[in-house]
């Protein structure tokens, strides 16, 4: 049985900031804050993690949901980053997260006879090697014939042949949430709805943070021997409120949208990469449907909700129609989400040209900064950061051993998937819906099913999003440290990005299940609902909008009505 991320834990680790002192503090639940506490506690240090919003609540729950070695670095002869991001697949795939990240074939069309196959032919036959032992297929060139039998639904005139070759995916916002539940299966004190509020110092030295609980509004001083700072595109906040003196680094955040439309509206049996005039496009396999996009464009506005705008998603349909048999229309879309990377760089450099690389500084004594990077590289950038606070702590501290680490959920995987028919046949649900689980929770689905033997109602689908069963969202809050009907909606499951009326048909199911556990009255269950409903309304009015600055101000004006 899993250490819960449940309302009881939420509690006990609570008091543990208030009464401890911790060797590390890890300000940020994204991936790489959720990744350099697993790295800290794997070491033997004491270690608390503080998240201001839900875990993957930025950019790690909207990203393009891959984990690739970045096919055109290659163009800019960055191997080393390739390198490195290919190798951290490898374990993700083989190691550390079999039951989260997948292999997909990816088709890469080719719109000129000779020179452009033996160009990008040379670069798919790098990145097949570039990344120590082979663990996922090699490329195959396909000739104009193979390749429009991979994809029926382009254009013949799009291409003249293609390359098929293979990545990875995962979803980002579990993947996410599983780093933070591992780290606190080992010790770490793990807590949502907890911002950073102001830091300790004693003299020159950072010993820890204020941290105000959002939920009552209490106030806690956590003392820390060294703080690490992973929040992403709010990095020069924190480095801001921490008056850090010392050398800084700049993070500007580039948008990237993505939409999502039905698997039957394109003619694919292979995931599809798209040259664009300043990046490239995926059309990504998602379950029943299909991810577009994105986009890379700067943004400077309100960064806890991007606004996608109606210009983006137009750039992404022209992009992707431009090869259809069948294009795209608006009417086809069934979800949109946009996110923010963080990119290092200084002023005035175009987002597409700053580095996807990282930086790990300290500007003052107890303070670690870590900023960019890639999801994929998330546990190198994490052990990084780790290595250079431990630096700080004057004693011997043992090597990272997170490449050795299994993601909860992970060990034990392979077994349990080979005895799904076993599972199917306990639980009375069908095989394809042990299978999706499996995907989802990887051999931690035992206590999901649990949930199910007790209250068998709870093996029925969610109405609205019969692709949950009921168990889901309990189990979200019980063991995965949701706290509030969005957590669950947007992050835990994907019904807001799934669901064409973005979930507003389950969403009070969903709140009457989760209420239960949380100990919501009907008030509450009104008002998450109502909450929820608005922020819906504002997404979408947001993306009727044509440019930034219009859709940002319907996102704020949503905001300040549901304060």
């Amino acid at each position: 049985m899993s250490v819960p991320l449940g309302p009881g834990s939420r509690a006990a680790a609570l008091r543990r900031l208030a009464e401890q002192e911790f060797d590390v503090l890890v300000v940020g639940g994204g991936v790489v804050g959720a990744g350099a506490a697993l790295d800290a506690v794997s070491r033997g240090l004491s270690v608390a993690l503080v998240e201001a919003r839900d875990l993957a609540a930025g950019t790690s729950s909207r990203s393009s949901k891959l984990i690739h070695g970045g096919l055109r670095y290659l163009e800019r002869l960055d191997f080393r980053l390739v390198r490195e991001a290919l190798r951290e697949r490898g374990l993700l795939v083989t190691r550390l997260a079999p039951h989260l990240v997948t292999p997909v074939p990816f088709l890469l069309p080719l719109r000129h006879r000779v020179w452009e196959r033996g160009y990008v032919g040379a670069g798919v036959l790098l990145y097949d090697t570039l990344g120590g032992a082979r663990v996922l297929p090699r490329h195959r060139q396909l000739s104009l014939g193979g390749a429009l039998r991979k994809a029926p639904g382009l254009r013949r005139d799009a291409l003249v042949g293609g390359i098929q070759y293979y990545d990875a995916q995962v979803d980002d916002a579990r993947f996410t949430m599983m780093l933070a539940r591992t780290a606190a299966e080992y010790g770490a004190s793990v807590t949502t709805r907890t911002r950073v509020t102001g830091f300790l110092r004693d003299g020159g030295r950072v010993t820890g943070a204020r941290v105000l609980d959002l939920e009552d509004g209490a106030e806690t001083e956590v003392r820390a021997r060294q703080v690490v700072n992973a929040t992403g595109v709010w990095t020069d906040e924190i480095q801001r409120l921490a008056g850090a003196s010392g050398a800084t680094v700049s993070v500007r955040a580039s948008k990237g949208v993505h939409v999502v439309v039905p698997r039957e509206r394109i003619r694919l049996d292979t995931g599809l990469i798209l040259r664009t005039e300043k990046s490239v496009l995926f059309v990504i396999p998602w379950g029943p449907h299909w991810i577009v996009g994105t986009t890379d464009t700067p943004w400077d506005l309100d960064k806890g909700e991007p606004a996608p705008t109606r210009a983006d998603i137009d750039y992404i349909l022209g992009h992707v129609n431009a090869v259809l048999r069948s294009p795209l229309t608006h009417d086809d879309i069934e979800g949109v989400y946009a996110g923010l990377r963080p990119l290092v760089g200084g002023p005035g450099s175009e987002t597409v040209k700053l580095s996807r690389e990282h930086a790990v500084i300290r500007p003052e004594p107890g303070l670690v900064i870590v900023a960019g990077g890639k999801y994929t590289t998330y546990r190198v950038m994490a052990e990084d950061a780790v290595d250079m606070a431990v630096t700080g702590l004057g004693q011997a501290v043992p090597a990272s051993v997170t490449d050795r680490v299994p993601i909860l959920g992970a060990s034990g995987f392979e077994a349990v998937r080979n005895n799904r028919r076993r599972l199917a046949d306990r639980s009375g649900l069908p095989v394809a819906r042990i299978e999706h689980l499996l995907g989802r929770y990887g051999s931690c689905v035992e206590e999901l099913l649990e949930l199910v033997e007790a209250a068998p109602s709870l093996g029925e689908p969610i109405p609205g999003a019969e692709g949950y069963l009921k168990a889901e969202a309990v189990y979200a809050v019980s063991h995965e440290g949701a706290l509030h009907l969005e957590d669950v909606m947007v992050r835990r499951t994907r019904i807001f990005m799934e669901e064409r009326d973005r979930g507003l048909a389950a969403a009070p199911e969903v709140a009457a299940l989760v209420a239960r556990v949380l100990g919501w009255d009907a008030a509450t269950v009104e008002r998450e609902v109502a909450a929820y409903r608005a922020n819906v309304q504002a997404d979408l009015a947001a993306q009727r909008e044509t440019d930034d600055a219009a859709a940002n101000a319907v996102r704020l004006a949503a905001v300040a009505r549901s304060a």
